[in-house]
């Protein structure tokens, strides 16, 4: 008799060419992952080659009953960790039957603005932090914290070693060799200053692929979380006191800030930037007030400023930009839950076509 765990595990490959296709969308909160499987004929490995789906958006908060059809259009390619073979998992973006973007079908709008010419001689490069948070799936709990209470003060768990110390490392391991298996260009992981917390790094990757990876590997990530019955959350400040929220910091360069001469290049996009503080706070992510305080390595919400190696500010520019007079800079604004796709296009946007 077979285990379910060798059913699971079948390889398909040996028995037939049709392969599972997982189509993966974002649902209407703009934070909640929704996804389905369908079997295709055989192996694909360009996303144009997929056929269009559709599901009930009255079901995700994103139509009406009356007229529930959305229709997913195929936009990335990924190997699937959990099948394995020839099987993927799909990124796709969501339409209206009459090939209008949904509202929350943010990708469209990104990629119209990483299709412009500017931007594309641009060529900008993303790195993106992702910083989430284990919690106890019963209590809604940090990860290795007492039940009701609270462990010792923050210092001993960035990047700390020790079953009292590092609360969920095989999560996150099993994450980041799963997003390699994929394809995702993930670049390392650390533990993080509130204990139960996490971070993984995305990029550098191009334009519109560092949200589509960011994406993946959110999906990957929350997949994860459910085998292992453990509650994956991207609130921005899980727990209120003394405690490190959840950020995505963004760093960013273009092709002139990477060549010689870059440093003045970075200091008049950072200038920009400033000047439309308001309006990328406001597409940071839900809830950033609550992390945005001055305090825990951020700047306050309605203070705009910039420092070399400084923490403390919107934005960082590293020792080693200042010291070589090219590189990049991070943004440290964007929340945890932010959507990339907005953070990227906005960022090159800023800096690249808007015209103070």
């Amino acid at each position: 008799m077979s285990l379910l765990s060798d059913l699971v595990n079948l390889n398909l490959s040996d028995y037939t060419e049709k392969i599972i296709a997982e189509y993966i969308w974002i649902g209407g909160s703009g934070m909640d992952i929704r996804s389905k499987a369908r079997t295709l004929s055989g192996p694909v490995s360009d996303p144009a080659k997929l056929p269009k789906w559709n599901y009930d958006g009255s079901s995700t908060g994103q139509a009406p009953g009356e007229d529930s059809e959305v229709i997913l259009y195929p936009q990335a390619i990924f190997r699937d960790p959990f099948r394995r073979g020839n099987n993927i998992l799909v990124i796709c973006d969501a339409y209206t039957p009459a090939g209008e973007p949904i509202p929350t079908n943010k990708r469209c709008a990104a990629a119209k603005i990483f299709s412009h010419p500017d931007v594309v001689a641009e060529i900008p490069w993303y790195g993106l932090e992702q910083e989430y948070t284990l919690l106890q799936k019963d209590v809604k709990w940090p990860l290795g914290w007492p039940l009701g209470g609270y462990p010792g003060p923050q210092g001993p768990y960035y990047c700390g070693v020790g079953v009292d110390k590092a609360f969920g490392r095989d999560i996150v391991d099993a994450h980041y060799k799963a997003c390699l298996y994929a394809g995702i260009n993930i670049s390392g992981i650390n533990g993080e200053v509130m204990p139960g917390q996490w971070e993984f790094q995305v990029g550098p990757s191009v334009g519109i692929s560092s949200g589509d990876e960011l994406w993946a590997a959110r999906y990957i990530l929350e997949r994860i979380t459910e085998v292992a019955g453990v509650v994956l959350s991207f609130d921005p400040k899980p727990i209120q006191g003394d405690w490190n929220g959840a950020g995505a910091h963004t760093n960013y360069s273009t092709k002139s800030m990477r060549n010689e001469g870059g440093y003045e290049i970075i200091k008049k996009a950072i200038k920009k930037l400033g000047l439309r503080h308001k309006e990328h706070i406001a597409a940071y992510g839900e809830g950033n007030e609550r992390r945005l305080t001055g305090r825990h390595e951020t700047a306050d919400i309605n203070t705009f400023k910039w420092g070399v190696a400084n923490r403390g500010a919107s934005i960082r520019v590293g020792r080693d930009t200042e010291k070589e007079g090219k590189g990049y800079f991070e943004d440290r604004r964007p929340a945890s839950n932010m959507d990339p796709y907005v953070v990227t296009s906005m960022i090159a946007e800023t800096t690249i076509l808007w015209k103070p």
